[in-house]
């Protein structure tokens, strides 16, 4: 089965919760995965499948746990073109910055040749109070695929 990394984008915890859930739904089919709070571009296997699991904080803005992952994407010159990722963006939709923090880290992994492997999800916690609900339904579409 697959390894898979999943990095996390949380200011207040939760989503955190939507990874660890999703860490757990992966295990239980056999795949092996790791939920990363703090990642450094350097310790990430570059061939596992990366799952970014995000909020957006502020005016549009990653949450302060993963800004310094950001800032190694945004100085990383060689390509990704081994990497596959998926992303599992959480946002609020009063807000007009709703989930743009995370796109600002698929838009560097694109540039750097990063490859999704499935349409990302978008939930609106507006809509879906319980996010780990369509992010586990999200990813039971595709799972077993990898």
């Amino acid at each position: 089965m697959a390894k898979i990394d999943i990095l996390v984008g949380t200011t207040q915890g939760g989503t955190e919760y939507v990874a660890d859930d999703m860490a757990a739904q992966l295990n239980e089919i056999g795949h092996e995965s790791v939920v990363h709070l703090s990642p450094n571009l350097d310790d990430l296997d570059h061939k596992s499948l990366w799952i970014i699991v995000c909020s957006t904080h502020g005016a549009g803005d990653l949450p302060d746990n993963l800004a310094p992952f950001y800032q190694q994407l945004l100085a990383k010159s060689e390509d990704l073109n081994d990497l596959k990722y998926a992303l599992c963006a959480i946002g609020d939709s009063s807000y007009d910055t709703f989930c743009l923090g995370p796109e600002k880290l698929i838009s560097r992994l694109d540039q750097l040749n990063a490859k999704a492997i499935v349409n990302k999800i978008q939930i609106d916690v507006q809509k879906d109070p319980v996010p780990e609900d369509p992010a586990l339904a999200w990813l039971s579409q595709w799972q077993i695929t990898i």
